[in-house]
């Protein structure tokens, strides 16, 4: 889900491209890969597993992201970290700002949940839309939807929480 106020600042995404897409990257100040560089990688399980945990998310070119598997193996898939698709008629700079503002919720069998909605730059108005953004996707993906819910809390680093529903 994409939350428009947030931007992740730690958040590092390394694109592996056809050369067309590496120039745009470096250009751009972000980390890219060739095939050539993929290769290097020789399928190693301990070099993917260490790239994997490098990078928070990766892009991949239409042509590459077929040759991923074949290069890498599961490494990156296991990790939960396999490639966007990342076409030419798209900007890099764009699609790598919405990564950047995607949140994820994955429902497990435990009952508690944690997701980062907005941080101290952000005015009261911004988290706000966040926090219903957030609550009225959280609500779509469940079954019962809002019968699901018995409590919602929010809550900042280092503080109290504040029970909100």
């Amino acid at each position: 889900m994409k939350l428009p106020n947030i931007t992740k600042v730690n958040f590092s995404v390394c694109v592996l491209g056809d050369v067309q897409h590496v120039e745009e990257a470096q250009k751009a100040g972000i980390d890219a890969m060739d095939v050539e560089a993929l290769k290097k990688l020789n399928k190693n399980k301990k070099l993917v597993k260490k790239l994997a945990k490098k990078y928070d998310a990766f892009l991949a070119s239409e042509s590459i992201i077929r040759q991923i598997p074949r290069l890498l193996g599961p490494g990156l898939n296991k990790a939960g970290k396999f490639p966007t698709l990342l076409t030419h008629s798209e900007s890099m700079v764009n699609k790598v700002h919405e990564l950047r503002c995607t949140v994820k919720f994955q429902l497990k069998k435990v009952l508690c949940m944690a997701v980062p909605i907005g941080n101290v730059a952000q005015t009261e108005q911004q988290i706000s839309q966040n926090v219903n953004i957030a609550i009225n996707f959280l609500v779509s993906l469940l079954k019962k939807n809002w019968q699901n819910i018995k409590v919602l809390y929010i809550k900042s680093t280092q503080s109290v929480s504040h029970r909100i529903f």
